[in-house]
């Protein structure tokens, strides 16, 4: 075997494993990002219709595209797509963290606010990039499960014909 059909078999191994090519997950997870930089840029904000169709369309895209594609295990496919966007989230934070927080950023209390300041910029963003990805971990599982529990009914409503 030559090196290029080790690659592409490892690849198809891989795509099998999680249902999709990576590539097609990380396209999926970049369609949540136009969300978190328009909202930490102040162009939208919470609360509002076009806010709560960034936040729902893109995990509503990644079970279509699922069900679609027939993927043999939805939740491990989109928990992977979350971890994804969550890292993109995280990332996309850090990149505009001056611009979400012209005044400063949050501060740390108690205990903690004698700390350098220095210090205290690097535990609020590493804290910052762990929720983020937490997030996207726990949209991608949210979705994996909503995307089973489709499968399941309409796999129930097939065989009862």
């Amino acid at each position: 075997m030559n090196g290029h059909t080790d690659l592409s078999t490892s690849d198809a191994r891989r795509s099998h494993r999680l249902g999709l090519p990576l590539w097609t997950l990380a396209i999926l997870a970049l369609l949540g990002v136009p969300r978190v930089v328009l909202h930490d840029l102040g162009v939208i904000h919470e609360g509002t219709a076009p806010n709560l169709l960034l936040v729902v369309a893109p995990p509503l895209v990644w079970i279509a595209v699922v069900l679609a594609a027939r993927v043999r295990r939805p939740f491990l496919t989109l928990l992977v797509t979350g971890a994804l966007y969550g890292v993109l989230l995280g990332l996309v934070h850090q990149l505009l963290w001056g611009t979400a927080f012209p005044g400063g950023a949050p501060a740390l209390g108690g205990n903690l606010t004698d700390l350098d300041p220095a210090l205290h910029a690097v535990i609020v963003r590493v804290a910052a990039a762990l929720s983020s990805v937490l997030t996207g971990v726990v949209v991608g599982a949210l979705a994996g499960l909503l995307a089973e529990a489709v499968r399941a009914v309409t796999r129930a409503a097939g065989a009862g014909r």
